[in-house]
């Protein structure tokens, strides 16, 4: 009997391998198969080597610029938050951590409500100088994505270096301070050296962010750029040229699989690059004179340039500033809720086939089915990875949907699954299935040090007094990392939520989600669509930032306890 329940115990282990084979490994296996095919027939195309060095040259291009601009603004964020006390702290580190776990779509439409035509800043000067058309014209342009992906990614870098940062000793700083080194030397050869690693970490893993990005070049950059992620997009939707788009698919996935590579070996290294200061002795309140402008200067621009969008994107949900095409006449301007109310209707018989909130709802039930698949899959994997002694291959088998661009794994899933019976009837089951995959490396990398933290005398235990591995689980592991579940649990439903790039491809008009339904209503004409794509995308937001407030809250629970 009680070989017989271990074995059943070691079959559902087995059970997060099996589901990575099928929907990952094949899906991608079928897109590889594609794009041999697609080198075949193609290599007579004379406008072979532009199809994939326009946009390939364009992806690395834009995706350096952007990494480069990201280390230029969090770089002194960094540093202010590990440097200095102040009051309001945890307010602008939640206002820098926020943008990160808010969905492309939600940040497109944040700088679309604050820089585009119908934006607060062209209305604005428009009103101010009684022009006729927008002064400014950022969307479509090289800017505004460099701007929307500074916005999402800094916070990546703020954290992984900040956190190295707080934990050097300070003990070498001042012993060069007291040799004579002034805060430059100490810098460049006490301090730099030591996040090297840290730094490197957060380059390689904000470019692979900015090399795979999808909604943000979609929605802001418009028809004339393109990059591997929109051009896979284009080739599948509009061209119908699947080869091409194999083609491509390949090329993205054999780089983001070196570059998280890359990001894997250089965290390895980086953990052992300094020496814990958990207390953080650095932390001061700032003094001179210079301190205190460099501070206030720079919570300045976290405002502005962090919180100023989103506040932006709310108020423009909540004011109706201009008249909708189908609207003659004089309107009342100012505070409304007609928005909001659209959403429950639709009586303007648009091309959406559902109304907006049932777009809404179709994305809460794809979240919580996610939330159970990867919560499911995910405390099995991390339980697992615990019990076994090389967990190396295991661990990279388990994040390699981490470095895999999810336009990728839209395509092999629809070259693969759509084909069969079950899922032409039933296409909404591959959404959350899809969804799981992305989030599933999350919700180990949150799970797995909770359960090697469990004091292993517990284990031996409660195997003295016959407990089987079942019971030590449920009635020992599982009640102890009851936080980390939730966290974890609260990370895939965010993902599911605001997810865009692999639904783009899965989803069906009658089973929209929401961020499919922002960037419907964002490329429709009128103010009232405008304004339903804001509304729509404010309530994205806040359901983001609660999240990430319980989040917060349960983390320093953590810590404290």
């Amino acid at each position: 009997m009680k070989n017989s329940r271990r074995q059943v115990f070691y079959i559902v282990g087995l059970v997060p391998i099996l589901f990575l084979l099928a929907f990952y490994v094949l899906p991608l296996g079928v897109v590889f198969e594609k794009a041999v095919q697609g080198v075949q027939q193609t290599l007579q195309r004379a406008d072979l080597l532009s199809k994939i060095g326009k946009p390939l040259g364009f992806t690395i291009y834009q995706a350096i610029l952007s990494t480069l601009l990201t280390v230029l603004v969090g770089f002194p964020i960094a540093y202010v938050f590990t440097h200095f006390d102040f009051k309001g702290k945890k307010f602008f580190n939640m206002a820098v951590t926020l943008p990160f776990i808010l969905p492309t779509v939600v940040v497109a439409a944040a700088f679309n409500s604050l820089l585009g035509s119908h934006g607060w800043l062209n209305l604005l000067l428009m009103n101010i100088f009684n022009l006729q058309n927008p002064p400014i014209q950022w969307m479509n342009t090289l800017g505004i994505i460099l701007l929307a992906h500074v916005f999402y990614n800094t916070s990546v870098f703020v954290r992984m270096v900040g956190a190295a940062w707080a934990q050097l000793e300070v003990q070498q700083e001042q012993a060069a301070r007291i040799l004579g080194a002034n805060a430059w030397q100490r810098f460049r050869r006490i301090t730099l050296p030591l996040l090297k690693p840290s730094i490197i970490s957060a380059l390689l893993m904000v470019f692979l962010f900015d090399f795979t990005s999808f909604g943000v070049i979609l929605l802001l950059g418009g028809p004339a750029f393109s990059t591997l992620e929109v051009e896979i997009y284009l080739q599948t939707t509009q061209m119908l040229d699947l080869p091409m788009a194999g083609i491509l698919s390949m090329i993205q996935l054999v780089i983001t699989f070196c570059i998280a590579a890359l990001t894997l070996r250089e965290k390895k290294a980086g953990s052992i690059a300094f020496l814990p200061d958990i207390k953080n002795e650095r932390l001061q309140k700032p003094r001179t004179h210079t301190q205190k402008v460099f501070l206030a200067v720079l919570l300045v621009f976290v405002i502005l340039f962090f919180v100023l969008p989103e506040v932006s994107l709310l108020l423009r949900s909540l004011v109706r500033l201009e008249a909708d095409r189908t609207q003659i006449g004089q309107i009342s301007t100012g505070f409304t809720l007609d928005f909001y109310k659209e959403l429950f209707q639709n009586t303007r018989r648009s091309l959406f086939y559902v109304p907006p909130i049932q777009a809404l709802k179709n994305s809460v039930l794809y979240a919580l089915a996610t939330t159970l698949i990867a919560g499911v899959l995910g405390v099995i994997s991390a339980y697992g990875l615990t019990r076994v002694r090389r967990t190396g291959l295991l661990r990279a088998l388990v994040n390699l949907p981490l470095g895999t661009s999810s336009v990728t794994l839209g395509l092999g899933f629809l070259l693969t699954f759509t084909r069969l019976s079950f899922f032409q009837d039933f296409p909404q089951v591959l959404v959350p299935i899809a969804h799981s995959l992305i989030a599933l490396p999350v919700v180990i990398s949150t799970l797995y040090p909770a359960f090697s933290a469990i004091p292993s005398n517990m284990h031996a235990a409660a195997g003295v007094l016959g407990a089987s591995p079942i019971n030590v689980l449920i009635k020992i592991d599982l009640p102890l990392i009851r936080r980390p579940m939730l966290v974890g649990a609260l990370y895939a439903f965010i993902l599911s939520l605001g997810e865009f790039g692999a639904t783009s491809f899965l989803t069906r008009p009658a089973f929209p989600t929401l961020p499919v339904a922002i960037y419907r209503y964002l490329s429709l004409p009128g103010a009232m669509n405008y304004g339903q794509a804001m509304a729509m995308a404010c309530i994205l937001m806040l359901v983001c930032a609660f999240s990430m407030f319980i989040m917060d809250k349960f983390s320093s629970q953590d810590v404290v306890s």
